[in-house]
């Protein structure tokens, strides 16, 4: 499997499974239940999901006023851009490999 499609697989899922857990939250939030950490939302956006948790934000108005929560949502959001956009120009890829090889020099 070619690296871009392993990519696009991960950003797939790991945006659904932040999307999911947002809804997920916002239901416990509704029910009294136990809640899911922002630390574990948090993670998800660093890993890619920030779409994911944006979206489902704005789908089960949950968490939209929540500071500093969204504003780190929305950085990692534009962040995810910006890479996306460089891999697409061609611009992220040699750039990896370059620092690849270096790390792998250095061990």
């Amino acid at each position: 499997m070619r690296l871009e499609s392993l990519i696009l697989c991960w950003l797939i899922a790991v945006n659904l499974l932040a999307f999911v857990e947002m809804v997920q939250d916002k239901r416990h939030a509704e029910a009294g239940m136990r809640r899911t950490p922002e630390s574990r939302l948090l993670l998800l956006a660093f890993l890619g999901g920030a779409l994911g948790i944006v979206t489902a934000a704005r789908f089960a108005r949950h968490k939209t006023r929540k500071q500093p929560f969204m504003t780190w949502m929305l950085i990692w959001l534009w962040l995810d851009i910006l890479l996306l956009v460089l891999w697409w120009l061609g611009i992220l890829e040699p750039w990896l490999a370059s620092a690849l090889a270096y790390l792998r020099a250095a061990t």
